[in-house]
């Protein structure tokens, strides 16, 4: 059902705020296919990018490349139909409910005046499916769980029918259940339906766990990328976060875990 086509492509990118940059000369190529997580301190720039890579935000300089095509220059519902973003603290007004959420991710495809199609009725029921929120699709988004509300984004933005998925903290303000419940569902998603997934999150062990690759930026300046293997050392973690770690295996899962024991002085 998705078409993910070339991998998306940031290219000497800098970005910020007020004209000054938050981040800078960020070179990033997503493999089509993949989940790849950005990681970082706070305030290192992470979300900036994800901002930046979806348009909410111009380029001071550089620029993203979709399918060898800069972003920024696509119209806004060509472009709406390649990527889509959950930023973080999504908000919609109280008494939505599941479905009427869904249907907002037809919007790229749809004229001023144009009613809900069957095609868009079809993506939609796909999307709650998909998302095991089809039992729930009457309910209003304020009544459920955040588990629950974080599904309900998600089938809206696979509604979108794109390729590519980026997630701002997706698990933020979630128990432990629902954090790996969102994981394993975007996941699904990835192996199932050929979604690339590109997210920021906290939790460095989530990030081995459910990532392809990842990506490390310290100050607005990208440090490190690889497996998760290759990445998740103790030199990164003092690096990157200023503590002091062992890395172990994972027991069941067999990917590095990392055991933050003291702060760098």
């Amino acid at each position: 059902m998705f078409k993910t086509g070339d991998c998306i492509r940031a290219s000497g990118l800098s970005a910020g705020y007020n004209k000054v940059p938050v981040f800078h000369d960020f070179d990033f190529a997503v493999p089509a296919g993949t989940i790849v997580t950005l990681i970082g301190a706070n305030g290192s720039g992470k979300s900036t990018v994800l901002k930046t890579m979806t348009r909410l935000i111009e380029p001071l300089a550089g620029g993203v490349y979709l399918e060898g095509k800069s972003i920024h220059a696509m119209p806004t519902k060509l472009a709406a139909q390649k990527l889509a973003l959950l930023p973080q603290s999504a908000r919609i007004p109280r008494g939505i409910t599941v479905r009427d959420l869904a249907e907002y991710g037809r919007f790229p495809y749809r004229t001023a005046l144009s009613g809900l199609s069957a095609e868009d009725n079809e993506t939609i029921d796909w999307a709650l499916r998909s998302t095991d929120m089809a039992d729930l699709a009457g309910r209003e988004m304020d009544r459920l769980s955040g588990g629950q509300r974080q599904r309900g984004w998600i089938a809206m933005a696979l509604a979108q029918k794109t390729g590519i998925l980026f997630l701002d903290e997706p698990t933020t303000y979630l128990d432990i259940a629902h954090q790996l419940d969102i994981l394993r569902l975007l996941r699904r998603l990835n192996k199932e339906q050929g979604v690339t997934v590109i997210m920021v999150l906290h939790d460095l062990n989530q990030a081995a766990m459910f990532s392809d690759y990842i990506v490390a930026i310290k100050g607005g300046v990208k440090k490190y990328a690889g497996t998760p293997d290759e990445l998740v050392t103790p030199e990164m973690l003092q690096d990157i976060f200023n503590v002091k770690a062992a890395v172990i295996r994972h027991p069941v899962l067999g990917v590095p875990v990392c055991l933050p024991y003291g702060v760098c002085e």
